[in-house]
């Protein structure tokens, strides 16, 4: 039994399901805030993507002559203490921080999906799985983080996994509570009254109808993800020297903030930058895919 055919017995379409490409880029266009959060990632994306074109000198190398140069020809953003030019380690930092943030929401999607779908579709697992996610969440987030990145010790790889571990039980819950209002729908249960087994359930009706809410969260775990790995960086619990972070940037230029204040302010700034971005384009997709919101939007 398909699908369609399913909601056809039951008499209506599954709600949460997403609409088709072209109706949502018309809505998403006349999001101005969504598209200016857009253009703002993609701007950043860019600079990520093309950092080493784009680089006035390699990030690690050092001028201790040239140390503290305010903004000027050939540095665009000065020099920090070590001579090391800041726009190149800016844009390989952009590199460095938008690839932590995308690893940290791939991992947090796929096993948050998977402890909300099983926790929201199986009743009998939803009690131990739920309680363990509580009990992470009762941690704050960024102390829990910063526990389990100094006790792994300081690489990109471990702060992958410590914010994995932190944001994983929020994206469990958004999954859980879009499940457990899909399961009682009328075309999941001719679904399996018309005797579909669970897997083939959960992939065809249940999944499709979580992907709006999952989408949405996990732009806002992507922004948040960026803003703790500055965290990390910053305590020395990040991807360690020499690497280029924004958060290691600012954690070396606190200590000269009357001599070159830019040294701090840059990556604090970009960081700032990109999170805004990142928001605002979440903002808009949770306007554009909520089907209470879209007589506001047109």
């Amino acid at each position: 039994m398909t699908g369609a055919e399913a909601a056809a017995v039951a008499g209506e379409e599954a709600p949460g399901a997403l609409d088709k490409p072209v109706s949502l880029w018309r809505r998403l266009r006349r999001h101005r805030l969504c598209m200016t959060g857009a253009v703002i990632f993609g701007c950043v994306l860019l600079l990520a993507l093309f950092a080493d074109l784009l680089q006035v000198l390699p990030p690690e190398k050092m001028q201790v002559r040239l140390r503290f140069k305010t903004p000027d020809f050939p540095y665009p953003l000065g020099t920090d203490n070590y001579g090391r030019d800041i726009w190149s380690r800016l844009v390989h930092g952009a590199r460095l921080s938008l690839s932590i943030g995308f690893a940290v929401a791939l991992v947090t999607g796929i096993t948050g999906t998977l402890i909300g779908v099983a926790a929201g579709y199986f009743k009998r697992l939803d009690s131990p799985l739920m309680r363990s996610m509580d009990a992470l969440m009762a941690f704050p987030a960024i102390l829990l983080a910063i526990a389990i990145a100094a006790a792994l010790g300081p690489s990109a790889s471990n702060a992958v996994i410590a914010l994995s571990v932190v944001y994983t039980p929020r994206t469990a819950r958004i999954v859980r509570s879009t499940v457990l209002v899909v399961r009682e729908m009328d075309y999941v249960q001719a679904a399996r009254a018309c005797g579909g087994v669970d897997l083939w359930i959960i992939w065809r009706h249940v999944l499709p109808n979580c992907m709006a809410p999952l989408l949405v969260q996990l732009t806002f775990i992507f922004a948040y993800a960026i803003l703790a790995e500055a965290v990390l960086s910053f305590l020395g619990v990040g991807p360690p020297p020499p690497a280029p972070t924004w958060g290691s940037m600012i954690a070396e230029g606190k200590d000269y903030l009357r001599e070159a204040p830019h040294i701090c302010l840059i990556p604090g700034m970009a960081v700032a930058l990109v999170c805004l971005g990142i928001n605002l384009l979440g903002d808009g997709l949770r306007d554009v895919l909520d089907p209470r919101l879209r007589v506001q939007i047109g």
